[in-house]
C-alpha cells in the first residue's frame, strides 16, 4: 500500500523535503547577515529534485507498539551545497547579500506553498476515490 502511494505522491513529497532543507540553508544565510567571513550557501534545486528522483525516498512510520515493522529510515535527500557569488563583496568578509537571499527565501516558500497545495488536492481526489463520492 505504501509503495503505490509513495509512487503516487512521490515526485512531490520529494519536492517538499528539498524545499524544506532549502528553506534551512536560505534562513541560516538571513541569520548570518551580519557574521564576519560567513560565506552564504544555496544549492541548485532542479539538479538536487533530478537526483533525489533516482533515490528511493523513504517514510517511517510512528511505531506505536514493538511488534510494527521497521523500514531503516532514509537520511535527509542528497543536496551539493555550493556557496553564492556576491555581486559586491563586503568589507568584513561576509557574501550574505540580504536582498537576494530574503528574494530566493521567498520564492521558495511560494513554491513550498503550490507544493503543499498540489499535494492536498491529490489526498482529497485519492479519498474521494475510496469513498465512492
Amino acid at each position: 500500500m505504501l509503495n503505490g502511494l509513495n509512487e503516487f505522491l512521490g515526485a512531490r513529497m520529494q519536492a517538499l523535503g528539498l524545499r524544506e532543507q532549502r528553506s534551512q540553508v536560505l534562513a541560516s544565510n538571513i541569520a548570518n547577515a551580519d557574521t564576519p567571513h560567513y560565506k552564504a550557501r544555496d544549492f541548485d534545486f532542479a539538479s538536487a529534485l533530478r537526483g533525489a528522483q533516482g533515490a528511493r525516498m523513504q517514510i517511517e512510520l510512528a511505531r506505536t507498539s514493538a511488534r510494527h515493522l521497521s523500514e531503516p529510515r532514509g537520511s535527509s535527500l542528497p543536496v551539493d551545497l555550493k556557496y553564492r557569488v556576491p555581486v559586491q563583496a563586503s568589507i568584513d568578509g561576509n557574501t550574505v547579500e540580504l536582498d537576494t537571499e530574503l528574494a530566493q527565501f521567498s520564492d521558495n516558500a511560494l513554491r513550498m506553498q503550490a507544493d503543499i497545495t498540489f499535494l492536498s488536492h491529490r489526498l482529497r481526489g485519492l479519498q474521494t476515490a475510496i469513498t465512492g463520492q
